[in-house]
């Protein structure tokens, strides 16, 4: 691994908060992501940078020294990018915005907003299952913004240096046929769904741990399981061949229906990434501000589902939009 200005914002974190736990609250990242994290930054370096225990982290003398040139190279790389972006005018907003994902249900929503606001940007996406992929394209510079979900209480990877904001939090739905004998329920026992088979998108989703495990608590096993595209996925659970999760705002299609799981066993994360040190960053806010618009533009198809974000009000949107978004369904 190369030590990269990233790895040594790390170090510089837990020095300043004198604790991983609270290094890692203060980056956004989850605990055990930023330990797995300083521990490959102190091989590549070749040696412990801070002595731990009960009472916190302490620098070692090898910690001291990359502390050291840190502290001098951070604020140096800092002016740096500052004064080529007055000098080259990228303080602007950008003229493209290059999103990547894929079954997003925000993405075109996003994507007309933006277009409405600003008609001269070049806004491009780009599809791929694969959260790891989305990341490594935005740390490279080819993508500005990666428009992904994680399931539960799952972040992405810490490994590749984004930002992540979550847009919402959405409960995981089931897709039946309306010939289904559970079809017309207003929710369904995911243990009711024992002996159904399932078809899944390829991909990072809930189909992987948190699906295996809800079920485990609800008493059994899922049957097989088919892979197929989202038009592969319909058409199986049309012809009744399997069920199917789905998200929340899924668009309705004509013979087929969406249903609650009873006790919302799997949640769904909206998450929006970019690289902190990219120039997408400076107008993060704003896309950030937009997607949280065109989340709530995505409820009005639903409004079942949206009287049932009133009553869940844990559910919804997890930030606070300054205009547009409707308050009804806000959490802070």
């Amino acid at each position: 691994m190369n030590l990269e200005l990233r790895h040594l914002r790390v170090v510089c974190a837990i020095a300043e908060t004198g604790s991983v736990t609270k290094a890692a609250s203060t980056l956004g990242l989850a605990q055990p992501a930023l330990t797995a994290q300083l521990q490959r930054i102190e091989r590549t370096l070749g040696g412990p940078l801070f002595d731990r225990d009960r009472r916190g982290a302490r620098p070692t003398a090898l910690g001291e020294l990359v502390l050291a040139r840190a502290r001098v190279l951070l604020p140096a790389m800092k002016g740096l990018q500052d004064e080529a972006a007055r000098l080259a005018g990228a303080g602007d907003a950008p003229r493209r915005y290059r999103f990547g994902g894929v079954n997003s249900p925000i993405l075109g929503r996003l994507v007309h907003r933006l277009a409405a606001e600003q008609p001269q940007a070049q806004i491009t996406t780009y599809a791929s299952w694969s959260v790891d992929e989305l990341a490594q394209l935005v740390t490279g510079g080819r993508l500005d913004y990666a428009l992904t979900g994680v399931c539960g209480d799952s972040t992405p990877s810490a490994d590749y240096g984004l930002s992540w904001r979550e847009v919402a939090v959405d409960p995981v739905m089931v897709l039946l046929p309306e010939s289904h004998a559970l079809a017309d329920r207003d929710e369904v026992a995911l243990a009711e769904l024992r002996h159904e088979q399932w078809v899944a998108a390829p991909g990072d989703g809930c189909f992987g741990d948190c699906f295996a495990a809800a079920c485990a608590r609800a008493g059994f096993t899922p049957r097989k399981l088919y892979e197929a595209d989202v038009r592969g996925c319909i058409d199986l659970v049309d012809a009744g061949a399997a069920v199917a999760l789905c998200q929340a705002t899924f668009r309705p299609v004509a013979g087929l229906v969406t249903r609650r799981l009873a006790g919302t066993p799997l949640r769904w994360r909206l998450m929006l990434g970019w690289h902190p040190e990219s120039p997408a960053a400076r107008v993060a806010d704003l896309v950030v501000e937009t997607a949280l618009m065109a989340y709530t533009d995505s409820l009005a198809p639903h409004p079942a589902y949206l009287a049932w974000l009133l009553r869940n009000p844990s559910f919804g949107l997890r930030a606070t939009a300054t205009v547009g978004a409707d308050p009804r369904v806000r959490t802070a």
